[in-house]
C-alpha cells in the first residue's frame, strides 16, 4: 500500500447551533455547543487513516491543552505523528463554527498553524517514496504549501491539492498539482475548471448534495451521491478528500476511489462535528 502524507492545519472546532445568523449586535440564543478536533489537515489524514490509508501527519500545533488532545486523538486513529511540530509561544488553531440547518459557517484563528515551514515539509517528507500521495489544503503559508507541492513533485509522489479555504496566490502552484478537488464557490474564486485545468491538472468539483464532477482534459462526467438528510456538513469536503486518496493508495482507479470518498462524505453528513462525524471503512462498506 502506498502512504499518504497530509499537510495542513491542525484545529480545535467550538460548535454551536443557531436559528439564524445574527446581524451586527445582536446576541442570539443558540443551543448544542460542544467541542471537537478539527482543521482541513488533522480532518482529512483522520478521514484517510479510518477508511483504510496508511497516514503521515506534517503540521504545527501549540503547546496547549489543545495540541495534546489532537495529537493523541490522531495516534489513536494509527495516524504517524512524526511530522507534527510543537512551537513555542502559540495556540494550536482554533475554529469557532456556527451551524444554520444543518449548514457551517466557520471563522478561523490559524495559530499555530501559520508557523508551518518549508523544513517542516522536507523532514517530513524525507521517508516519501515516488507513487506515494500528498494531499494539502490552504489553511497554512500559501507560499510553504506552494513549496511542498512543488517537492512532492519532484520527489514523484501523486500530488493532490483540495485549494480551500480559496486564495488566488495558488495558482502558479497548480503545475505541481496531479489533481484539485475544490467546491463550486473555490472553483469560482479560482477562475473555473478551465483555468485549473489549464496548468495540466485533472479536476474533481464537488457539487454538495448534487454530487461531484470530474473533468480529465476534454472528457467530463457529472457523479451523483447518496442521499441523506444532512446534520451537519462540517468536515464532508475533508472526508471526500481522505476517502479518495484512501481507496487511491489501494489501487483503486480515480472514479472508484472518488466514489469511495462520496460514499464517506455522504455519510459524515448525517453527524455531527468535524472529525467525530467520520466514518470508518467498515462502516462505509456495510451503509
Amino acid at each position: 500500500m502506498k502512504r499518504i502524507y497530509v499537510v495542513g492545519s491542525i484545529n480545535t472546532d467550538l460548535v454551536i447551533k443557531a436559528p439564524y445568523i445574527p446581524e451586527k449586535g445582536e446576541t442570539l440564543t443558540g443551543e448544542g455547543f460542544f467541542t471537537a478536533r478539527g482543521g482541513k489537515g488533522a480532518n482529512q489524514a483522520v478521514a484517510a487513516a479510518r477508511l483504510g490509508g496508511e497516514v503521515v501527519m506534517i503540521g504545527c500545533v501549540g503547546k496547549d491543552g489543545f495540541a495534546e488532545s489532537a495529537v493523541t486523538a490522531m495516534q489513536m486513529d494509527g495516524i504517524d505523528v512524526s511530522g507534527i511540530r510543537f512551537v513555542d509561544g502559540m495556540a494550536t488553531g482554533t475554529a469557532v463554527i456556527v451551524v444554520v440547518d444543518g449548514d457551517n459557517r466557520i471563522i478561523l484563528d490559524k495559530g499555530a498553524n501559520a508557523c508551518l515551514s518549508r523544513s517542516d515539509i522536507d523532514e517530513g517528507l524525507k521517508n516519501a517514496r515516488a507513487g506515494d500521495i500528498y494531499l494539502t489544503q490552504l489553511e497554512n503559508p500559501i507560499d510553504v504549501i506552494g513549496y511542498g507541492l512543488q517537492k512532492a513533485k519532484e520527489k514523484g509522489l501523486f500530488v493532490i491539492l483540495n485549494p480551500a479555504p480559496a486564495n488566488l496566490e495558488i495558482l502558479p502552484y497548480l503545475k505541481y498539482c496531479d489533481l484539485v478537488i475544490p467546491n463550486e464557490t473555490e472553483t469560482e474564486i479560482l477562475g473555473g475548471i478551465d483555468s485549473m485545468q489549464g496548468k495540466g491538472c485533472t479536476v474533481i468539483e464537488t457539487l454538495g448534495s448534487k454530487g461531484y464532477r470530474i473533468v480529465k482534459g476534454e472528457e467530463s462526467a457529472d457523479y451523483s451521491c447518496i442521499k441523506v438528510k444532512a446534520v451537519d456538513t462540517t468536515a464532508a469536503g475533508d472526508t471526500f478528500c481522505g476517502g479518495l486518496c484512501a481507496a487511491l493508495a489501494q489501487g483503486a482507479a480515480l472514479e472508484e476511489s472518488a466514489s469511495y470518498g462520496s460514499k464517506a462524505a455522504s455519510i459524515a453528513c448525517t453527524r455531527q462535528g468535524a472529525q467525530t462525524s467520520i466514518p470508518t471503512e467498515t462502516e462505509v462498506k456495510n451503509y
